[in-house]
């Protein structure tokens, strides 16, 4: 008998005939990020990945509380539906009744005041002489005969026992859910606008469940904006690119630009304008470093600059898309994802940015196509977006992997 890791594919078993590259670039993910737990064996058996050590030693599966933090890395892997502890072993029905018996056993030690359960069976080997119904009503028998306090519930157990049988046997309980969505990496590349609120890390984290790698651009006006602001961003990058993978984080000298907008530009505009220059600047970067979007935290009507005609006024001076996951949620949803990323207590940190800075007390909701022309005619649009990319400091970043 050992001990292996139980993944399961979710999405990526619905594509057709390029289902294989979606596969691979998953197993490519979890090496990476499994990397650090040993020298492991990865393999795929129809929608199932088992992850198990090369060596015996391996203390991350010596049981199911030491495998808490493998789990968890795994979960955190675009693709993977749910995770579970499982034992694996050979030889027929004796050999499934022990290792049932050994399981409850352990469950029942963890959470004495379980006092029902279910079984559950599949049979992909079809040459193991009984079927899943067959298993599922002779173990529940056994384990009623071993454990007389139990019994069986069909519907909502205290716990369930798994057993699956393909080339080897499996038993295991419980799962731990992940974050579904697709394989980093079988997308093209995204640009995303990261501020140092809650939104737009929630809208990277969102895409990257697409399997959209990405780069992140930040716009900083210090002194106006501290320097543990711009560490809150770069924290902030460090948790998103725990979920999409390595990252460059450009960091955009956007001082003098925002002061000249301040000057030349009237008040209730400045939020349009000032976004405008960032889309151009955010546009710029991005086809240097061969991303194919631009990706903002936008809900529509959240705030002034999130109407229906304050982001028609913006996505006009761009060509490439602009993505925005997070357009049709509301805040108590988006908050709720970033909780569950790790994200939130970061984002919450009293530290503004340059958009809360130079923020106008009346700003206009609803600008015409006039009103655009007006608030920029003064400004010399094509030196600041010059001046924004040359002034640029990169950082590349290091995941924060849980």
């Amino acid at each position: 008998m050992s001990n292996v890791i139980l993944a399961r594919m979710g999405e990526v078993t619905l594509k057709g005939l390029n289902r294989g590259s979606f596969e691979i670039q998953l197993k490519g993910n979890l090496k990476y990020r499994l990397k650090r737990f040993g020298n492991l064996k990865i393999y795929q058996s129809q929608s199932r990945i088992w992850i198990e050590p090369k060596e015996e030693d391996n203390p991350n599966f010596a049981n199911e509380a030491a495998a808490k933090d493998i789990m968890a890395a795994v979960c955190q892997v675009f693709g993977i539906v749910s995770v579970s502890f499982a034992r694996k072993f050979e030889g027929g029905f004796d050999s499934i009744c022990e290792n049932a018996k050994s399981l409850t056993e352990y469950v029942l030690s963890e959470n004495p005041d379980y006092k029902t359960f279910k079984i559950e069976s599949k049979r992909g080997n079809k040459a193991f002489p009984m079927d899943s119904p067959t298993i599922c009503d002779e173990l529940g028998g056994f384990i009623l005969d071993t454990f007389p306090n139990l019994s069986v519930k069909m519907k909502n157990p205290d716990f369930i026992i798994n057993v699956e049988i393909r080339e080897y046997n499996y038993v295991y309980s419980g799962k731990k859910m992940a974050h579904r969505g697709l394989p980093v990496g079988t997308a093209g590349r995204g640009m995303l606008l990261l501020s140092g609120g809650i939104d737009s890390p929630v809208a990277g984290f969102m895409m990257a469940s697409r399997g959209m790698p990405l780069d992140a651009v930040y716009f900083h006006s210090y002194p106006y904006t501290s320097d543990l602001a711009k560490q809150k961003v770069i924290d902030l990058a460090k948790i998103v690119s725990g979920y999409s993978g390595r990252m460059t984080l450009h960091i955009v000298n956007f001082t003098q630009i925002q002061l000249d907008m301040y000057k030349n530009s009237p008040q209730d505009m400045l939020t349009v304008t000032m976004r405008r220059v960032m889309l151009r600047i955010a546009e710029k970067l991005a086809q240097k470093h061969e991303c194919k979007c631009l990706i903002t935290g936008e809900s529509l009507g959240q705030v002034a600059s999130q109407t229906l005609e304050a982001m028609v006024a913006t996505n006009e001076v761009v060509k490439m898309p602009i993505l925005r996951p997070l357009i049709g949620m509301d805040k108590q949803a988006t908050c709720d994802i970033s909780r569950d990323i790790g994200a939130f207590e970061t984002s919450i940190l009293p530290y503004e940015d340059c958009c809360t800075v130079f923020v106008a007390k009346h700003p206009k909701t609803h600008p015409h196509p006039e009103d655009v022309i007006e608030a920029e005619k003064n400004l010399d649009i094509d030196d600041m977006v010059e001046q924004g990319v040359a002034g640029t400091e990169d950082i590349e970043i290091t995941p924060v992997l849980i």
